[in-house]
């Protein structure tokens, strides 16, 4: 069985997918395996990243709202899903290797820290002041999977995956996939758009206030806006051989992208919470940095010096547990005396 399903599928690939896809075979590890009789080799990858314990913290770390208490509002986690679902569209369409694209689409955030990018800025800044080094959501999202997941043995998942993942950040090189690029770029499409989504439900933005020429060319609704970034993405990719916007569809991405950080990201409203951000993760920091022995448990991986198991244990914080666990240095118990 084992040996017929990778047979049937190597041929279905072969015959299907387009002479730029990636394959699934063979798979190029730093540990070899014997494949899956039931699976490819990224289909594995896939599973291993789902069933992983920093998937599941997804779900309690902020997108763009800490900690929001409305049902609606998006997740690290959700966020992680509508750029794969997304992604696996334009892979289907453009005749690529869809697994690949959702294995590094599940992936690509598995290494955010606390409280979004805003937490990343700080966990950055700590660490450059205190130690001299830096601190990257992509290159810490690759650490969780080669490294810090089932007790520092790490997923072992392929090359391709592993470079879709570090690669998937505008700051980071091209992804040297089709695959990957695709997540690079849906990436922001999703984000854009469904952040437009949040601001406007939590009252930060109004939808009339959106820049008038962006809005003409995408559309007046999310999902407007949505399938017409996705056509143009498909239809200029097609042309070009590469994963390319034409430039009408990137022009207005790009100006409701610095709308959204004038208003939203780096506006009044986030400008308020900064602050309390900075003093969260600092204090955390700071603590950890000068316990003798380091972050309890360990943290991180058995064998890294301070200052990489202070940044894992901290930037593997769901935005709650980080609240917590200052509450517990900073505020005093009740009825402690």
């Amino acid at each position: 069985m084992a040996r017929a399903y990778a047979q049937r599928r190597r041929a279905w690939e072969a015959e299907a997918l387009h002479e730029r896809a990636t394959p699934s075979y063979p798979a190029r590890r730093a540990g070899p395996e014997e494949d899956c009789g039931l699976r490819t080799p990224l289909q594995r990858d896939r599973d291993r990243i789902v069933h992983s314990k920093a998937f599941r913290r997804l779900k309690h770390k902020t997108q763009v709202f800490v900690a929001p208490e409305g049902d609606h509002y998006r997740t690290r986690l959700t966020h992680t899903l509508e750029v794969t679902q997304i992604s696996r569209t334009v892979g289907r369409a453009l005749r690529l290797n869809e697994d690949l694209v959702e294995a590094i689409g599940l992936g690509h955030d598995l290494g955010h820290a606390p409280f979004g990018h805003i937490g990343e800025a700080f966990l950055d800044d700590a660490l450059r002041e205190r130690f001299g080094r830096g601190f990257r959501h992509y290159e810490h999202s690759l650490r969780v999977v080669d490294v810090l997941e089932r007790d520092g043995r790490g997923l072992n998942l392929t090359e391709d995956v592993r470079d879709g993942i570090l690669c998937h950040s505008g700051r980071a090189p091209l992804p040297r996939t089709l695959e990957g690029r695709i997540v690079r770029l849906v990436d922001r499409i999703a984000y854009i758009n469904h952040d437009i989504d949040d601001a406007v439900r939590a009252g930060v933005l109004d939808e009339r206030d959106l820049p008038a020429e962006p809005i003409a060319v995408l559309g007046d609704r999310g999902s407007q806006r949505i399938d017409r970034l996705v056509h143009d993405l498909v239809e200029h990719s097609d042309v070009a051989g590469d994963i390319v916007q034409g430039p009408e569809a990137g022009e207005a991405m790009g100006a409701l992208r610095d709308f959204m950080f004038e208003h939203v990201y780096l506006g009044p409203a986030a400008r308020r919470e900064h602050a309390k951000i900075e003093t969260v993760i600092r204090t955390l920091f700071d603590h950890y940095a000068g316990l003798p022995g380091g972050p309890p448990d360990g943290g991180g991986a058995p064998g890294a010096d301070l200052p990489q198991r202070v940044t894992d244990y901290v930037a593997g914080m769901t935005d709650r547990y980080c609240i917590r666990a200052f509450e517990a240095l900073a505020v005093p118990d009740a009825f402690a005396l």
